[in-house]
């Protein structure tokens, strides 16, 4: 472990150098590139910079003390020197942290795609409400939400919902998302006061960049067509919503949510890219992430990661058995407390694995 801190310390220092220098000043793409690595390193260098300088006190506290007659002045160094050693544990514990491998999607925005799966519309009607709690939590978080495709139901249900949430480290937060969602409540039609048990699946796409993902013309097939859905006077009078299939993957894609064909084209084109991204990033990165299909699962009841349940209100994550008593507040956005655990849960087993 310190081997490795080491270089990165070292790895720090030189571009810290380098970034000083006036030659690689004049070449703005090459100081970009020292500036990115450099605070990619930053945190973990200056915390084992901290680390050697508590190490330094401990290791003088306790060589004063020895040489000390003085007995008040004995203890005093010596509670010094106990107090740098647990300080220096703290810290050991956070490098250890920092050197788990980055996740390189972490920094990104993401694109989300909800659908109602077991119970028809109940399920499209609590799809709709988990979609109004991401939005609220990326109010929150002062991010950006647009949606790129949208499926509604005569009751105010979504089928389907595909929108892009924008800002610094969305997917770090919104990544342990994906998965099938289960509800438990009394639909509003139920006249017999049953509960009921619905599904909705949810999968989080890290936004690809242009130069991560290329795409050949000749490989797709776009058509237009006109909206079937509800909407104002100009639904269904012009061609504007735009349908793309990636030829090679049979991946899909449609875009309605604009009246222009070409705004709704640049839309679809954005959620391509993060479908193919995540194909074949997952594809050849198995080990460190779940393909697409078994995220979104096939939305059966038994295939769940959360269960929201009404009467109680309670929610509950089966990963790692946290049951919060707050669904009230936390459909309205208030999900950091299970983002958080879902983190530290994450954390902890990438630990435990690093220690076998």
């Amino acid at each position: 472990m310190l081997k490795k801190l080491d270089e990165i310390l070292e790895k720090y220092n030189r571009l810290s150098e380098e970034m000083a220098d006036p030659e690689i000043i004049a070449q703005p793409e090459r100081w970009t590139q020292c500036a990115k690595e450099h605070a990619d390193v930053a945190e973990t260098a200056e915390k084992y910079l901290e680390y050697k300088k508590t190490e330094k006190e401990m290791n003088e506290s306790f060589a004063a003390a020895e040489a000390e007659t003085d007995r008040e002045m004995k203890d005093l160094l010596l509670e010094e020197g106990y107090s740098c050693k647990e300080k220096l544990a703290e810290i050991h514990g956070q490098l250890r942290i920092l050197l788990l491998p980055k996740d390189k999607n972490d920094e990104r925005s993401v694109v989300m795609e909800i659908r109602g799966g077991a119970g028809g519309e109940e399920a499209s009607l609590f799809a709709a409400e988990l979609y109004r709690m991401y939005c609220h939590y990326a109010e929150t978080m002062r991010w950006k939400t647009e949606i790129i495709d949208l499926n509604e139901t005569e009751l105010g249900g979504m089928k389907e919902v595909v929108f892009s949430v924008s800002g610094k480290g969305v997917y770090s937060k919104l990544k342990y998302e994906s998965g099938v969602h289960r509800v438990q409540r009394v639909p509003e039609t139920e006249s017999q006061g049953r509960v009921h048990t619905s599904t909705v699946t949810v999968a989080v796409l890290p936004e690809a960049e242009d130069v991560e993902v290329e795409i050949n013309d000749k490989d797709l097939k776009i058509d237009t067509y006109r909206s079937g859905g509800a909407g104002g006077q100009h639904i269904n009078k012009t061609e504007s919503c735009i349908r793309i299939t990636h030829l090679p993957t049979g991946i899909v894609v449609t875009c309605q949510d604009e009246r222009s064909q070409i705004k709704n084209r640049e839309k679809a084109m954005k959620v391509l890219k993060s479908r193919l991204y995540d194909y074949y990033n997952t594809k050849y990165q198995s080990d460190y992430a779940e393909n697409r299909k078994s995220q979104i699962g096939t939305g059966d009841r038994s295939e769940r990661i959360r269960t929201y349940n009404f009467p109680q209100n309670r929610v509950t994550d089966h990963r790692i058995g946290l049951t919060l008593y707050s669904l009230d507040t936390f459909m309205m956005g208030d999900i950091s407390d299970m983002l958080e655990g879902l983190a530290i849960a994450d954390r902890e087993a990438q630990l435990s694995t690093a220690e076998e």
